[in-house]
């Protein structure tokens, strides 16, 4: 009925899972894969630049241990 409703919900989940799996597993482990795919599709690029930049000074909102 609402096929976007979630989108939003999904793309951060996505985003997160990702970096979670490649902080346990590396980068070189290729289910981790599934997560990048998914939040390159559901989110637009300045939030994931943004995310990223985040990341990068350390002050990211999201849990991505392990």
């Amino acid at each position: 009925r609402f096929p976007n409703q979630n989108q939003t919900a999904h793309c951060w989940q996505s985003y997160v899972d990702y970096f979670k799996c490649i902080n346990a597993k590396g980068e070189g482990f290729k289910p981790c894969q599934q997560f990048r795919r998914g939040y390159l599709l559901l989110c637009p690029q300045s939030w994931v630049e943004k995310w990223d930049e985040q990341r990068e000074a350390g002050n990211f909102v999201g849990d991505l241990s392990p």
